[in-house]
């Protein structure tokens, strides 16, 4: 890889529309979507706020279970960076209606024969800060 990989426009504008729709489906509890997008192997991570998920078995449990109340957020810093044709990362930081603790989400893509795949994924939340 050099330099000149990261970032390709055209790979990066199919990583921004993808991250949008998993965005969309999370936002919208639409949970169809949710697995779609998470590679399915036992080799995919998804640690949470709450949960350590290890398997796709385990975060589709874990995403039929949720309750649909309460998903709305806001996103801010959001960070998306391909590396080649195949590989990007994607950060941002969050915050929920209602709440002033701050959320960090990270995921891992993967470009798979099936699309642009979450291979590993972190959500934690930070403690509002004083005032």
């Amino acid at each position: 890889m050099t330099l000149d990989t990261i970032n390709l426009p055209d790979i990066l504008a199919e990583v921004q529309a993808v991250f949008a729709r998993y965005e969309d489906a999370l936002v919208h509890n639409k949970v169809d979507v949710l697995d779609e997008l998470f590679w399915n192997s036992p080799h995919t991570v998804r640690y949470g706020a709450t949960e350590n998920l290890v398997g796709y078995a385990q975060i589709q449990a874990f995403r039929a279970g949720r309750s649909p109340a309460g998903l709305a957020r806001s996103l801010r810093h959001t960070v998306i960076t391909t590396y080649g044709r195949d590989f990007a990362t994607a950060m941002t930081e969050f915050v929920r209606e209602g709440s002033t603790a701050i959320g960090r989400q990270s995921q891992t893509w993967v470009r798979l024969p099936e699309g642009w795949r979450v291979v590993a994924a972190h959500v934690s939340l930070l403690a509002a800060p004083p005032r």
